[in-house]
């Protein structure tokens, strides 16, 4: 269940150079569901993650605010009970995240963290437990590219397929806790594929990999393949993780309240 955790949160990750103007449109929903495959278990579906773009007042200003959740399903509760939800607010001026949450639930596990941004002074403020214990907090630097999994997400969103080349390699920080995590990714070029009750879709395919550690160690780190769509929305539709024996695998189930028509849906 250690890779399942891991695929839902690299779900929530971008995969494109960091820009300013990320796609934050309320009333936008996405669906996912994450299944096990092997050669004797075809497609069991274990999870499903949720992310919800919505608006909210803080201190009397207007903010974005997604969420992204993601659960087992009720059949395997009772063998691992997974709840994982982040939260993020954003400033609708500089489009920058403002202020993180994560709340987890794992099992008998818990943890939860949070995340200030200070952009003028270019610092983060982190503060984070598990099980109960005391907090510890740490303060560090960001740089334009360093944010949390839920705003990372979204940088790809704005991207133009024209800005990837094919097999070059490219990478992003992502902040966690006492550290920045580093994803490494590679467009591998487009492709038709084929996603379930969804249709086919034109897409942008990328080859990618988490970092272990503040450095750039990815020996032992989560490798994943995610399909984009290839129109304005630049929409998740299809990860896969290899595992020991067979893969992890999710794909996109549902969408509502799109900024833009879904024009990669092959009629």
């Amino acid at each position: 269940m250690k890779r399942t955790k891991m695929l839902l949160t690299a779900l929530l990750l971008a995969l494109a150079t960091p820009l300013a103007a990320q796609l934050y449109h309320p009333g936008e929903v996405l669906e996912y569901r994450v299944s096990y495959r092997a050669k004797m278990f075809p497609n069991t579906e274990i999870g499903a993650v949720r992310v919800s773009t919505s608006e909210e007042e803080v201190d009397g200003r207007t903010c974005y605010k997604v969420i992204g959740e993601g659960r087992t399903l009720p059949t395997y509760r009772w063998f691992f009970n997974l709840v994982d939800i982040y939260t993020v607010q954003i400033d609708p001026d500089s489009l920058r995240p403002v202020h993180f949450r994560s709340d987890i639930r794992e099992g008998d596990y818990t943890f939860e963290s949070t995340y200030d941004y200070d952009w003028e002074q270019m610092r983060v403020h982190t503060r984070w437990r598990s099980r109960q214990r005391p907090f510890r907090e740490k303060e560090m630097e960001l740089t334009r590219e360093s944010m949390d999994a839920i705003s990372l997400f979204f940088s790809l969103r704005s991207a133009e397929a024209g800005d990837f080349r094919e097999g070059e390699p490219r990478t992003l920080q992502m902040v966690l806790q006492d550290t920045v995590r580093h994803l490494r990714y590679r467009f591998l070029g487009r492709e038709e594929k084929k996603i379930r009750n969804m249709g086919r879709f034109r897409t942008l395919k990328f080859d990618c990999q988490l970092g272990t550690s503040e450095g750039f160690s990815f020996t032992d780190g989560t490798v994943f393949t995610i399909w984009i769509s290839d129109d304005e929305n630049k929409i998740p539709l299809y990860l896969e993780s290899p595992v020991r024996i067979g893969s992890i695998n999710a794909y996109l189930s549902g969408c509502e309240g799109l900024r833009y028509p879904l024009k990669s849906r092959i009629k």
